[in-house]
Parts: C-alpha cells; sequence; structure tokens
C-alpha cells in the first residue's frame, strides 16, 4: 500500500498497474456483532465516534464489470451516520439481501460493513469488460450501485429494482485505502482540485443536480424562485450553487447568522435565519403549528417581493415538511429526499390538493446526471463546499459533526493522501476560481 501512495505522490501513474493489488488495507468499518449497541438510546445519544472502527480487511476479489481504486479521500454524508448508528435499520440487512443476488455479491455479506458513498483516487485494476478506464487513471466516483439485468434500469437506472447505493447498501465503500466499485461508476477527476476537494461533491452534487435540475426532478427552470432548506449544509450548498447559476432564485433557510453569512458570499440574496426567526413548526411531539407556517410564508413573501415558492427543495422531512407543503405556490412543487429529522412527514392536505401542488421524489442520480453533476464542478461552475478535513483515524469525530449539524458544507476524510492539498493537476484553472473552492474553508 505504501508503494501505491508513493508512485501517486510522485506522479509515476503509469507503474500503478505493475504494483498489484494488496491482499488487505485499512477500512472505516461497522461490526454486525456491535449492531445493537445503542437500543434504547435517543438518536442524538448514538454516538458514531463509538461505532466506527479503522480495521485491516482483506481485500475483496475483483469481478467483470468492476474496478479497484486506490482512495486518496474520501467524505462523510449523511448516509454513513445513518450506517453509524444503525438508524432506522441496521444496514446489515442491505448486504445480507446484496448478498443472495448472485454469486458474486456473495463478497458483501460479511460480518463488517466497509462505509462511504464518495471518493477520488487512482485505479489500481479492473476487472474483465472494462475498456473505458485503465489502472493509472485519476478518478472520482459517484455512489449508484446497479445491476441493470432488468428493463426497468434502462430508460433510468434509479428505477433498476437492484439499485443500490454503494457503501450504504453495498459493501466496500469509499472511507478506506482501497474500494470496489462498478466501472460505470468511476467519472474523470476535476485536474483543478485537490484530492479531499474532488472527493466531497459526489453524491451530494449529484443528488442536488437530480432533484432541482433534471427532467426526472423538478426540472428548474430560470426565474423559478426556490426554497432550500439548510442551504449552508452539504446538500443544501449545491441547491444553492445550483439554483444561481441555473438563473433561479434561491430562498435561502439556515441556521445561524454565521450561515448565513456564508450564503450571502455564495451569491444569495434572500436568506432566512430560523434562529433569528425563532420559527417553532412543532408545538409538540404531535401537534404542527398552522401560524408558524403562516408566518413562514409572509417573510417569504417579504424577501421575494409578493412571490410565493416554486419549487421546495426538501431534504429535513418531519421537521420541516408541512411548513413545506404550505409555502409551495399554487402549482408548486415540493421535491423530497432523506428526512433527516425524520421519515413520518406530516402536512395539511388541503393546501396540497385544493392548491394543485405536486410532492416529488428523488434519490440520488443516474449516471448521466452523475456525469453532468460532475462536469459542472470541471468546468468551475459548481464548487466544492469543504469547510474541514480529518485524517481516517478521526473519522468517527467527521460523522459525529454531521450528525450534529456542527459543520458547514461538507467534511473531508483523508484516506492514503497524508496531508491536504496534494493532486492538483490544473494550477491555472484552479488559480481562477481559488476564492469560491476555499469559500468554505476553516468555517
Amino acid at each position: 500500500m505504501n508503494e501505491i501512495r508513493d508512485a501517486i505522490l510522485s506522479d509515476q501513474l503509469t507503474d500503478i498497474g505493475g504494483l498489484g493489488v494488496p491482499a488487505s488495507y485499512r477500512a472505516v468499518l461497522v461490526r454486525k456483532d456491535e449492531q445493537d449497541m445503542f437500543e434504547g438510546l435517543a438518536t442524538k445519544d448514538k454516538d458514531p465516534r463509538k461505532s466506527l472502527h479503522v480495521e485491516e480487511v482483506p481485500t475483496p476479489e475483483l469481478g467483470p464489470g468492476e474496478a479497484i481504486v486506490a482512495v486518496m479521500a474520501s467524505s462523510v454524508n449523511y448516509n454513513t451516520v445513518w450506517t453509524s448508528i444503525f438508524e432506522p435499520v441496521s444496514t446489515f440487512g442491505f448486504l445480507e439481501r446484496y448478498g443472495r443476488v448472485s454469486e458474486l455479491t456473495k463478497r458483501h455479506d460479511l460480518p463488517y460493513h466497509v462505509v462511504g458513498s464518495d471518493l477520488a483516487g487512482v485505479v489500481l485494476a479492473v476487472g474483465p469488460g472494462v475498456n473505458k478506464w485503465k489502472a493509472g487513471d485519476e478518478v472520482v466516483a459517484h455512489c449508484l450501485s446497479v445491476e441493470l439485468e432488468d428493463p426497468a434500469g434502462h430508460d433510468d437506472t434509479m428505477m433498476d429494482p437492484q439499485q443500490r447505493i454503494w457503501g450504504f447498501e453495498t459493501n466496500f465503500g469509499g472511507l478506506a485505502e482501497l474500494a470496489l466499485v462498478k466501472s460505470n461508476q468511476l467519472l474523470p477527476k476535476p485536474a483543478h482540485l485537490t484530492w479531499e476537494e474532488a472527493a466531497a461533491p459526489g453524491l451530494v452534487n449529484a443528488t442536488a443536480y437530480r432533484q432541482l435540475v433534471s427532467k426526472n426532478g423538478a426540472n428548474m427552470k430560470q426565474g423559478d424562485t426556490v426554497l432550500i432548506w439548510g442551504a449552508s449544509g452539504g446538500l443544501g450548498s449545491y441547491a444553492t450553487q445550483m439554483a444561481l447559476n441555473g438563473g433561479a432564485i434561491p430562498v435561502c433557510v439556515v441556521s445561524s447568522p454565521e450561515k448565513a453569512e456564508i450564503v450571502r458570499k455564495m451569491g444569495a440574496e434572500l436568506v432566512i435565519d430560523r434562529s433569528a426567526e425563532g420559527y417553532r413548526f412543532w408545538k409538540d411531539e404531535k401537534t404542527q403549528d398552522p401560524k408558524e407556517w403562516q408566518r413562514f410564508g409572509k417573510k417569504i413573501r417579504e424577501l421575494t417581493g409578493g412571490e410565493d415558492i416554486d419549487i421546495v427543495f426538501e431534504h429535513p422531512g418531519r421537521e420541516t415538511f408541512g411548513a413545506s407543503v404550505y409555502v409551495a405556490k399554487k402549482g408548486g412543487t415540493i421535491i423530497t429526499c432523506a428526512s433527516t429529522s425524520g421519515y413520518l412527514h406530516e402536512y395539511d392536505n388541503r393546501y396540497l390538493w385544493m392548491n394543485l401542488k405536486k410532492i416529488l421524489s428523488s434519490h440520488f442520480a443516474n449516471y448521466k446526471e452523475a456525469y453532468e453533476a460532475n462536469r459542472l464542478i470541471d468546468r468551475g461552475l459548481i464548487h466544492p463546499t469543504v469547510s474541514k478535513v480529518y485524517p481516517m483515524a478521526e473519522v468517527g469525530q467527521a460523522a459525529r459533526d454531521v450528525q450534529m449539524n456542527s459543520h458547514q458544507g461538507k467534511v473531508g476524510v483523508l484516506t492514503l493522501a497524508p496531508e491536504e492539498g496534494l493532486g492538483v493537476r490544473d494550477t491555472a484553472k484552479r488559480e481562477k476560481h481559488l476564492d469560491a473552492i476555499n469559500r468554505f474553508r476553516g468555517l
């Protein structure tokens, strides 16, 4: 593994294929025998620092259409938090079901789960049938793992019955020194970014693209007013950029003055600081407060000059969903994914039904959407939102930051890369966009 890392750091990428694939590697994982460790605790008391471990694991067999990537950096998404706290379900059920698909997928059903749904690194080896990629290619990976043996997946791969999220519903994820991916997960690494910057956008950037921009999502157009919850966070920071880049008008909801300042620096002008306004959409655990929805809607109209919301970019879920349905305009769209504050959404159907509003669902992205989202990064139209980077040994704290929403943008994790700032190939392009690239750093 050290030889592989040294070859990458010294730009001897043509030598990578001759170094061979190590028999084992270090990885971030959860253990099946610990999946009940948090039973009876409140969600906030389920601590990823106790369940995420860095251990040496055997390298999986390389199958047809697959690649093994030497991972220089990865990042933490909320699905890693869910995996680490075994909530809402243990991911070992996903691995067991995947293991029953074929002889080859049995590899994934193990007593440990290597997590992580992002990576930036270098292809180390490819399996039979892989022609587009070769050892030595610098890549990032999107997290759609799909078998594509069913006709349902050939119009939109997200509709395939065997569609899974790599590193969450499959094993051998990106928070590791090596990762096993399908070759159609690979995308070219943007040359102007460091390893940690290139690793960060993958899941959230492609998710935001499908949710907002794609015909499979809200199909956002110029001039649309878009309400973005958590606009400075891992997902919202990309949605904000896409709204601005696409000629829409984002209304950015944040939870502190510091986060409000971040989205203003991104170019957003209409910002709602929930902490300053003191919104309480729930009177108690069972009762929402429609008067707070109304007060929220009034604030939106004050900012927009009387306009209501065309598209609500929903991902908090239970806490905000009633308000989201209420504030969308007549005929407007609430597009939802994730549900980080709870899956059981409640809303007043009168505001949906009588005003012809639409609730749409969105889940990650297909290969084409992931490619287009990565292209925006490569073209310098959308930028990484890395705020902090941890070494792999401290991944538990990185996940805890995301769980407690104490982070901004994305939290990166170094795997094989020994330090931040490595991997840049196009310094001229980087210099052009440096201020935007560093906008979230240190926050």
